[in-house]
């Protein structure tokens, strides 16, 4: 039988409208959610992904601005620039988007925003709140999977779990919201040995090391729970393909998320709802 369908899409239509609803009762008040963004003008992907939260932002009645980061930025701008932000009362989440141009030091960026305003929950301070298990903005990504996950009730208690990844702002964290659930959680990466070995032993299974149709469906337990959280351009192939290898995977899980329609919406999601819990404190 064929796995299931995580419909990450479906769910974010259903978040997002929740949260207009949300934002009108701001609005009302005379509070309009603001998300400001500083993104590198030179990567085309960075700004077609900006440009796609900016509008799913607007239609939820949230307002914003986009700055625009060059070769000619420099360091002290870009500082300026965020604790500008910090201060400002009329913004309630400042997205810092990854990757910054090269010659600028995007962890001194991320230090000097703090948590406050980092509903993308991907700053030092942010990831130590969620480490010790503090009030905090969690990582859009593995927050979205999480509700993923509890949308389509699916079991994490008790079972195993394989993260393959260790970024920090999806594979670490990742492995921390599924410990808090209760799952007994491994982290692994590309060059874990016996990696196949390993992932069939997950209940749930996320892949997250950016190599294209990497897992491989021998690599997956029967009714196994897959979450492919990779986005990758194959050359001479249409559109996106993620870290799992989805038609030879999803003859072995019982449920999967989709590339593209699974994990990607919901990233989006999760910032603008951080974004709106931020402004209903305020």
């Amino acid at each position: 039988m064929a796995a299931q369908i995580l419909d990450g899409l479906a769910l974010s239509k259903e978040i997002r409208a929740q949260l207009k609803e949300r934002v009108d009762v701001l609005r009302a008040r005379g509070i309009v959610p603001r998300l400001d963004v500083l993104v590198a003008s030179h990567d085309p992907a960075s700004v077609k992904y900006v440009s796609m939260k900016r509008k799913w932002a607007e239609t939820a009645g949230m307002e914003g601005q986009s700055f625009e980061i060059d070769e000619n930025t420099t360091q002290e701008q870009i500082l300026e620039k965020i604790v500008m932000l910090n201060g400002d009362q009329r913004v309630h989440g400042v997205l810092i988007q990854h990757p910054l141009p090269k010659h600028l030091d995007e962890n001194e960026a991320l230090m000097t925003l703090g948590h406050g305003k980092d509903v993308d929950g991907i700053t030092p301070q942010s990831l130590g709140r969620l480490v010790a298990d503090l009030p905090g903005f969690r990582c859009a990504t593995p927050l979205g999977i999480m509700k993923l996950l509890e949308r389509y009730e699916i079991p994490i208690q008790g079972k195993k779990a394989v993260v393959i990844g260790r970024s920090v702002i999806l594979g670490k964290p990742m492995a921390l919201m599924l410990l808090q659930k209760h799952a007994t959680v491994t982290i692994a990466h590309s060059r874990t040995v016996d990696l196949p070995d390993l992932c069939r032993e997950a209940d749930i299974l996320v892949a997250a090391v950016g190599k294209a149709e990497m897992v491989k469906g021998d690599w997956i337990k029967p009714g196994a729970v897959v979450i492919d959280a990779g986005y990758n351009r194959v050359e001479g192939r249409k559109g996106d393909v993620g870290d799992v290898d989805f038609a030879s995977a999803s003859e072995k899980a019982s449920w999967i998320t989709p590339v593209p329609g699974g994990v990607g919406p919901m990233t989006v999601t999760m910032l603008l709802s951080n974004c709106v819990d931020a402004a209903e404190k305020s």
